[in-house]
């Protein structure tokens, strides 16, 4: 049976693994052996749906599909009706942070909300204009002004009014502010004002670094800053419900950058935060929150410098002592993601080369002997025990797609005996014996 899917899907799979990385779109097309876990993650996200809050960890060897897991997630959030957002750990964010990192990770996560009619990220200004919509219909309704005459200038006062009002509902820490810069969002749009317009969203994606600026520039007294970040996300997610959303996903990737901060206090204060989120989200502090870290087993499990190495994490984060191979706890907060078997790799390769296909409206001479032979040349490798990674399989496969596309006469067999097994792993090893400040 044929795939069913969009020439803009098949292109970013292609694109994307070809480039070793995970496509933004389309992820359900090659999902193999993940079945268990999306039962179990569709399970939670009811659970989130009815005002309860989550918080996940996926772990997985490099690149063992962690990437690929939460990109999975976030299409099965979408169908759902919630927004999502990603963003990585980098050397330059985190989430606890006083010169500005952890600021640095509230904006990307800002940048790359995304929505089902816009999965690709940068959705935030649709959002807000669907938000202002619908209290701008609410003021309509409530003055009998009719929806043709109530955007007119003369009626920016009532707006303004309603807009603040309803922000008062939704929102904690930081309402007032956030509210004004609403204003003066809608303002911006009332008036043709690009640049108030885009000032708003500026400071909403947390890009002013300076009150003096803000204030300049909206009139506000705050900005979003490292201390309240999280106080602002939370704000969104109860803003998102109130629009008819199901709840707020935040996936949080290169968990691994976490554990490889050197300043142990650091590291001890970014942990504490974890804590903060996964207390706040379990307690019942905050509703239809679901947050999912993506990390290494040592990010995980390293007692000196992973989350195991910080007490309270540990006891929470410890795996359910009866869960084996055979009989696995998908309802904990820890999933472990186990590699992919071999039928299963097959079976995504076959996958991958009718995607391959399509996107190029070409047929390659591959066939199902010739994937096994593929298969069995890598698995045979030296080194492949130790070293291979799904990531690499894929990689190579399409690698082969490609050359005998643009070189009909290449020889397919030489081509798959010409692979090499190469260690892609990040030396986290050896991060564990530097020296720390």
């Amino acid at each position: 049976m044929a795939l069913s899917l969009k020439a803009k899907e098949a292109t970013a799979i292609i694109n994307s693994l070809s480039g070793g990385v995970v496509p933004r779109i389309g992820v359900q097309h090659i999902t193999v052996g993940r079945q268990l876990e999306i039962e179990a993650f569709t399970k939670a996200l009811d659970d989130v749906k009815n005002g309860h809050s989550i918080v996940k960890f996926w772990i997985g060897d490099f690149g063992s599909g962690k990437s690929f897991m939460l990109h999975l997630l976030n299409t099965v959030a979408m169908k759902q009706k919630f927004v999502v957002a990603n963003a990585d750990f980098t050397p330059d964010n985190r989430l606890y942070s006083n010169d500005g990192k952890a600021l640095i990770l509230y904006s990307a996560i800002m940048d790359n909300i995304a929505i089902q009619i816009k999965p690709e990220g940068g959705a935030l200004p649709t959002l807000l204009d669907k938000w202002i919509e619908q209290v701008v219909t609410k003021t309509s309704q409530i003055h009998n002004i009719p929806l043709t005459e109530i955007r007119d200038e003369r009626y920016i006062k009532l707006i303004q009014e309603n807009i603040m009002l309803t922000v008062n509902e939704v929102t904690e820490t930081g309402g007032f502010d956030f509210g004004l810069v609403v204003i003066k969002y809608y303002e911006g749009y009332i008036k043709n004002d690009e640049f108030l317009r885009r000032n708003a969203l500026k400071w909403l994606k947390g890009e002013y670094t300076t009150k003096t600026e803000a204030r300049q520039d909206l009139g506000v007294r705050e900005i979003i800053n490292d201390m309240n970040y999280y106080d602002m996300l939370k704000n969104f997610c109860r803003l998102f419900v109130s629009m008819g959303y199901s709840g707020f996903m935040i996936n949080l990737d290169e968990a691994v950058n976490l554990y490889k901060i050197s300043i142990a206090n650091t590291r001890a204060k970014n942990y504490e935060k974890i804590l903060s989120i996964y207390n706040d989200c379990f307690q019942g502090k905050v509703t239809n929150l679901f947050i999912n870290f993506a990390g290494t087993k040592e990010f995980l499990e390293n007692e000196r410098r992973g989350l195991f190495s910080y007490d309270a994490l540990k006891t929470r984060l410890e795996t359910n002592k009866y869960e084996t191979a055979e009989y696995r706890d998908l309802a904990q907060p820890v999933i472990k993601l186990a590699p992919l078997n071999h039928n299963e790799i097959f079976v995504l390769l076959r996958r991958l080369k009718e995607i391959f296909d399509q996107n190029y409206e070409v047929n390659i001479d591959i066939t199902d002997d010739d994937i096994q032979v593929f298969m069995e040349e890598m698995f045979n490798k030296p080194g492949a025990d130790e070293f291979l990674t799904p990531r690499e399989v894929i990689r190579n496969f399409i690698n082969i797609l490609s050359i005998l596309r643009q070189n009909p006469g290449a020889d397919k067999l030489s081509l798959i005996s010409s692979i090499e097994i190469s260690d892609e792993r990040p030396v986290e090893v050896l991060v564990d014996g530097i020296e720390e400040l």
